[in-house]
């Protein structure tokens, strides 16, 4: 099955990875219609991409089927 291409709501990044999408969908819930990449998404939350990729790993090893 493919999947529909997702672009950053923000500055425009086409294509996001499953990673950026599981991750704005954990981060900002499972209704959001916007999502960011990385980089946009930290300056949204005000946080390091380095704090998104942690919690990225965080999740993978807890098993979520939303990242790779």
């Amino acid at each position: 099955m493919k999947r529909n291409k997702i672009n950053c709501a923000s500055c425009g990044k086409e294509s996001l990875t499953k990673n950026e999408v599981g991750i704005n969908i954990k981060l900002l819930g499972d209704n959001t219609t916007a999502y960011y990449c990385m980089d946009c998404l930290a300056d949204y939350l005000e946080v390091t991409v380095q704090d998104i990729e942690d919690k990225i790993e965080e999740f993978k090893s807890e098993g979520c089927k939303l990242f790779e």
